[in-house]
């Protein structure tokens, strides 16, 4: 199925246009994107990052407004009555990680990325568990940003794997961390 998916974005859309829309796949997200971005497309790190992020952001306020009533129309139909459950049931099994620490736990459901986490799915239970739409949207985009940065090392290190050299994106990554960083851990 991952080849199909592969195939279908590398033959009917340019590069950046295909990143932005696996990014914006339910599951995938930017989980995918940025590899299929990095390793697939051979597309430098500067131009992957922000178009997978704004691919994977953008349905989110949509999920957290209108999730609700679209569950609730559901319910009513006799087709679609098994997926509102379906839904709501995902919701609820991930509910005590997210409630159990507040915005951290939201967070670090999105940032993580594994399988079943993530951008849409934080969305969907943020919503369901009626948290604020302005804090939650950012929480998930912050906890989507850790994900991609998570992603984007991960893409480049396998890079450097199959390439045999440290490549020039994990270099500007590190030379930043440092840059930013260190000086605020040696501060405190």
């Amino acid at each position: 199925m991952l080849d199909s998916i592969q195939t279908f974005f590398q033959n009917n859309f340019p590069p950046q246009l295909a990143v932005f829309f696996i990014s914006m796949i339910p599951l995938i997200e930017c989980r995918g994107g940025i590899p299929f971005g990095m390793i697939v497309l051979n597309m430098p790190l500067w131009e992957v990052l922000p178009i997978a992020i704004a691919g994977n952001i953008l349905p989110v306020p949509f999920i957290l407004l209108l999730i609700r009533p679209v569950i609730n129309w559901l319910k009513k139909t006799r087709l679609f009555h098994p997926l509102a459950h379906w839904i709501e049931a995902k919701a609820e099994k991930n509910k005590e990680k997210v409630l159990k620490y507040s915005k951290w736990g939201l967070f670090l459901f999105v940032a993580i990325p594994i399988p079943g986490t993530g951008a849409w799915t934080g969305a969907l239970v943020a919503a369901l568990l009626d948290l604020r739409v302005r804090s939650a949207f950012f929480t998930i985009l912050f906890g989507m940003i850790t994900a991609a940065l998570i992603m984007t090392v991960g893409s480049s290190l396998i890079n450097a794997l199959i390439a045999g050299e440290m490549p020039q994106d994990l270099k500007a990554l590190a030379d930043c961390f440092c840059v930013v960083i260190r000086p605020k851990i040696a501060a405190v």
